[in-house]
């Protein structure tokens, strides 16, 4: 897995690190990145910024009018949407306003463990908003992310995501988590003909070496 991070540093521009002052504000994130690629949800993050006044505005909305928000009304989207609804409500229920800002003063396992009994909450969100808002050692995983692991056979074809999370939390160290995050999202989201050209260009490269 080193050998794989160390691949895509060299291969890829540096990356800019990503703070959530607000972990509601990611996990709302992660609800929407967990469902599309990372430049759609950043774009779709501007979206609701525009639209919604707040989280509560949008904790507000009907269900159909967020579906409307996120491109029209899908099997997804109204998943999403559901997701969103369920989630924000039950933050509110238990703190009386849509905010996560008292998790920063809990430690790591009473927060995730908080995160863990939200209503809807998926892995994938609960661990980006621990990566990127409570400072915790965490490894959110797309199912492009594991495809992407058990396609190179850097993971068992068998393992499941909490599995893979876990392991990959023992290989990558916490200061480094989010830039294998980033870069391991971004090379499991390019174009397979994209993978298939870098691929090419290495074993070209290897060669030119071994007859130089």
């Amino acid at each position: 897995m080193q050998k794989l991070y160390r691949s895509l540093k060299r291969e890829n521009p540096k990356v800019q690190q990503i703070s959530y002052d607000e972990p509601a504000d990611a996990v709302v994130y992660g609800v929407l990145g967990e469902n599309m690629s990372e430049t759609e949800a950043q774009s779709m993050i501007k979206r609701f910024t525009d639209y919604f006044v707040d989280l509560n505005d949008l904790r507000v909305s009907r269900i159909e009018e967020i579906i409307e928000v996120l491109g029209g009304d899908t099997p997804l989207n109204r998943r999403i949407a559901g997701v969103l609804n369920r989630i924000l409500a039950a933050i509110f229920s238990e703190y009386h306003m849509v905010s996560l800002m008292t998790l920063k003063k809990a430690g790591k396992r009473p927060a995730k463990q908080t995160l863990e009994k939200l209503d809807g909450i998926s892995l994938f969100a609960v661990n980006y908003c621990m990566l990127t808002a409570l400072e915790g050692h965490a490894m959110p995983l797309t199912n492009k992310m594991i495809e992407y692991l058990k396609s190179n056979n850097l993971v068992d074809s068998d393992a499941v995501e909490g599995d893979i999370e876990g392991f990959l939390t023992r290989q990558i160290p916490a200061k480094n988590a989010y830039e294998f995050y980033v870069l391991l999202r971004h090379e499991s989201e390019l174009p397979e003909t994209a993978r298939q050209r870098k691929t090419k260009k290495k074993t070209v490269s290897k060669t030119k070496k071994r007859v130089e």
